[in-house]
């Protein structure tokens, strides 16, 4: 899956055992009374020690989907299991092996079962009798004699032996658990280690059932096949059935097994399209005509589709000669292909088996990007109301059957499913009061369950469209002249409704073809505006037909990089007929690209934010990376921040890093060019007589736990570091933005739900589930449209304005109504959103006519890798310089 794109699955997990909230109670923080732990000094965390919960707002309880679970009393052994292809082989064959090693071939040995992680962690609640602790076992899976294809190993070779190495680590103390919830044991090793052989306990039994993703679980309960191939689990989606049906679904052209013959004018573009489809999927094969004789008991893992058919690929036999991969299997199986023109699949050993012959193994989670057609189906089953949601959490449970669990009861846990998910104390915090312009007849707007609307109120500062034109890309029998004429006048009396003034009523209309060179096509209309009416557009309107992506990006790098005009693209379907409300939500878009503001949080609802005395800098920073199978792409890094005293008009910059590399390398130049613009805005714009910031709070997204300690140890630095360029010495926050968890929360009673039957916008959840040392929480600040809304996780690392927790949530929820495409609050504050932005777009830095290959499934062999990654970075085309202080990216 890439990236940060595409449906998340939710999936059914197992309840996880966590150090950081997320998991289960084990015992957690009582919620009465100040519940605070008892923290000594010498108590260690990464994060900010929490020193109160927050008190602000309405108080209520809400369910979630954790479930208590006791601490064990005895001692847990902790082992290393080791192969020497460990590396290599998926955490499924390691668990499967596993599995083979304790219950068939030594059950005297493992009684009762350890539990497995899948890669190196073992534990046992009984000491194994190893002499010094280690042993090394031979394991075979199965004994898969019959040659089935080309390439394999000679006729009676034995079945391929595993080694295994188990050597114990450690001996754990499951107390260290109840000390730390306690407030009197570090987040250490010995917790984390604790927490993980808990976690591995639970999960062992239904990680044997069901096919698993890390911490999810699938089940086959709830299902929906979307053709293609796939079927959708609750959670995440799979392939099965035969090979040939998927493959001909993928092309969605009919029943004939003929368009997957090369020989028959199958294109070699929709070749690789279809390999890197199912590239990595395992299949079994059956070359015999009947029973189990020729079946490989093993799945082989697809590698590549061959280059031409099965009668027209050749190889050498062992005692000389060539032969057909099709004449192979008529003769060795007595089974003459019925498709003989069509692709072999290659499997990881070389081997070439026609695709007729191969069956896709069940319950394979699929990695890749959904295919766009099916994004739609996906999206539909993956919508689930919080009531249906939250029943089929409860009946999960049951599925996963951790009360029937050997693992489970050998180990002393008990899952406290009898009364039903937890219910935990919750606040709903008041939304801020937002501003608009002084002309409109409803100046200011409480948000009622995150979303207002734009009727009586013009922009807080409205923007000014000297001159524009209009470029059509759809064809004219599709959208006339009366259309355009039609989406002008709809676009001039938005903007006159907003406050946004136009100078030029009649703008130029073009139609193009998209065959031609976007920039000049663009270039023509700025030079005839410029003829015409004495000066260039300051916008540009194109109006785009489906499927257009690379329109789009050429006209995005024409505007943002090449030439600094401001460009809103609009879709013609959309534009067709379009209610006055389309036109409204536009012109919040193109009100900001000019450089205006849309609304601002009243000083009084977050005076953090507006303090005069303490002049704010809110930075949201995000890496985004190359799809997991992609080589040799770059990451993206932003950074986005306001430059004005309300909080509200954000500039960004975005850079190109080493691939998959989290930290920021550029985070010092960014931060420093970002003081840089708020100093010369303050002092230059606003005329305030302390333009220098005194305190930053830097929002990070998309950092996992694991990494949080480098966050403080690598991105704070060159924040300071730029701080002490640029001669300011403001205190900096630095919090972690979360949003990829299975957390989720439901309304106990329907009154204290909105109307998609979510928890209302505002909803905080600072006890109970959260981390007993260190300051987190949960924030719900979206009112729910469809499906169940995911709140997102903070977690304090850094805080040198010592911020209350109520400071902390209300100024969060605060940035969450600022987000100036829409009238409706956002998911996480809006720099944040605004950097996970700047990154998806920045394929748009890329000259398009240098060719580059910037699709997720691009890629290059690991020889090239290297070398493509510097030619990504360096065709990085820089912001033009009018685009700096506007907020060309919403």
């Amino acid at each position: 899956m890439a990236g940060r794109g595409g449906p998340r699955g939710r999936g059914r997990g197992a309840p996880a055992l966590r150090g950081r909230g997320g998991g289960p109670s084990i015992g957690s923080v009582p919620s009465s009374g100040p519940g605070i732990p008892n923290q000594g000094d010498h108590i260690a965390t990464v994060g900010v020690k929490r020193s109160a919960f927050g008190s602000s707002g309405r108080a209520i309880e809400v369910f979630t989907n954790h479930y208590e679970v006791s601490i064990p009393q005895g001692m847990i052994y902790h082992y290393d299991a080791i192969s020497p292809s460990e590396h290599t082989l998926p955490a499924r064959l390691n668990m499967e092996l596993i599995v083979k090693l304790q219950e068939r071939d030594h059950p005297e040995i493992f009684t009762p079962r350890g539990v497995y992680d899948g890669r190196k962690n073992m534990f046992s609640v009984k000491r194994f009798p190893f002499e010094n602790d280690t042993r090394t076992f031979d394991v075979t899976l199965s004994d898969p004699n019959v040659q089935d294809s080309p390439g394999r190993a000679a006729v009676g070779r034995g079945p391929k032996i595993y080694k295994i190495k188990l050597t114990k680590v450690a001996e754990i103390n499951p107390e260290v658990l109840s000390r730390f919830l306690e407030g009197s044991q570090s987040h250490d090793n010995t917790v984390l280690t604790a927490i993980t052989a808990l976690n591995v306990v639970v999960r062992m039994e239904p990680t044997k059932n069901y096919p698993f993703n890390v911490r999810s679980f699938f089940t086959p309960r709830e299902q929906k096949d979307i053709g293609g191939g796939l079927v959708l689990w609750r959670g995440y989606f799979q392939s099965e059935g035969p090979l040939l049906n998927i493959c001909l679904e993928f092309f969605n052209r009919g029943n004939d097994p003929n368009i997957l013959a090369p020989a028959r004018g199958l294109p070699e573009r929709e070749r690789l399209r279809l390999q890197r489809f199912i590239s990595g999927v395992r299949v079994m094969t059956n070359a015999a005509n009947q029973g189990q004789q020729g079946r490989t008991r093993t799945p082989r893992v697809v590698k590549k589709l061959s280059s031409a058919g099965a009668n027209s690929l050749s190889f050498t036999m062992r005692e000389g000669g060539t032969m057909t991969v099709a004449q192979y299997f008529a003769r060795t199986y007595n089974r003459p292909l019925q498709h003989p023109a069509i692709l072999c699949v290659e499997v990881g050993n070389g081997a070439l088996i026609p695709i007729e012959l191969c069956t896709v193994v069940p319950g394979q989670i699929m990695r890749k990007q959904v295919p766009p057609e099916k994004t739609k189906d996906v999206l539909e089953f993956a919508t689930k109301k919080p009531a249906d949601r939250l029943a089929s959490i409860r009946n999960g449970l049951g599925v996963l059957s951790y009360g029937q669990s050997e693992y489970v009861r050998q180990f002393g846990l008990h899952v406290k499913d009898t009364g039903g998910p937890l219910s935990v104390n919750a606040r709903v915090l008041n939304p801020p009061t937002l501003k608009y312009g002084q002309n409109s007849k409803q100046p200011t707007i409480v948000p009622r369950d995150g979303a207002w609307n734009m009727i009586d109120k013009k922009f807080f500062q409205p923007a000014t469209i000297k001159a524009w034109v209009v470029v059509v890309y759809e064809r004219q029998n599709r959208f006339r002249d009366e259309n355009a004429k039609d989406m002008i006048a709809g676009l001039l009396e938005a903007c006159a409704a907003v406050g946004i003034v136009v100078q030029d009523k009649q703008p130029l209309v073009f139609w193009e073809n998209a065959q031609g060179t976007i920039a000049d096509h663009l270039r023509k209309a700025g030079l005839a505006c410029n003829q015409k009416k004495g000066v260039f557009p300051n916008l540009i309107v194109a109006v785009l037909p489906e499927q257009a992506t690379d329109i789009y990006t050429a006209i995005k790098h024409f505007g943002d990089v090449s030439t600094g005009v401001a460009t809103q693209c609009l879709k013609s379907q959309k534009c067709t007929r379009a209610k006055q409300q389309y036109y409204a939500n536009v012109c919040l878009k193109i009100n900001v690209k000019l450089g205006g503001i849309n609304t601002i949080p009243d000083a009084r609802s977050v005076s953090i934010l507006t303090d005069p005395h303490n002049p704010t800098i809110v930075m949201g920073a995000d890496v985004i990376h190359p799809a997991a199978h992609s080589e040799g792409r770059p990451s993206f890094t932003s950074l986005v921040a306001n430059v004005d005293s309300d909080t509200a008009k954000y500039i960004a910059d975005c850079r190109v890093q080493t691939s998959r590399q989290e930290m920021i390398d550029d985070l010092e130049d960014m931060a420093t060019h970002m003081i840089d613009m708020y100093i010369n805005y303050r002092r230059n714009v606003e005329k305030k007589p302390n333009p220098q910031p005194k305190r930053i709070i830097f929002y990070r997204d998309g950092v996992s736990e694991g990494q949080f300690r480098q966050v403080l140890e690598h991105e704070l630095p060159q924040i300071k570091k730029a701080c002490a360029k640029m001669k300011v010495d403001p205190k900096i926050t630095v919090i972690v933005v979360g949003k990829r968890h299975h957390v989720r929360f439901f309304p106990k009673r329907p009154d204290e739900a909105d109307r998609s039957g979510n928890c209302r916008a505002g909803t905080v959840i600072d006890r109970d589930i959260v981390h007993p040392l260190e300051m987190d929480f949960y924030l719900q600040s979206h009112g729910g449209l469809l499906g169940t809304s995911r709140p997102a996780h903070y977690n304090v690392l850094y805080d040198d304005n010592r911020l209350t927790a109520d400071g902390i949530q209300q100024l969060s929820f605060a940035l969450c109504h600022v987000y100036a495409r829409s009238t409706r609050s956002v998911s996480i504050p809006a720099p944040v959103y605004y950097a996970d932005i700047v990154c998806s777009r920045a394929k748009n830095h890329y000259d398009p006519g240098a060719n580059l290959d910037l699709t997720e499934t691009g890629t290059a062999d690991d020889a090239h890798a290297s070398e493509q990654l510097e030619v990504f970075k360096n065709n990085f085309k820089p912001l033009h310089r009018n685009m700096q202080f506007l907020m060309y990216f919403s």
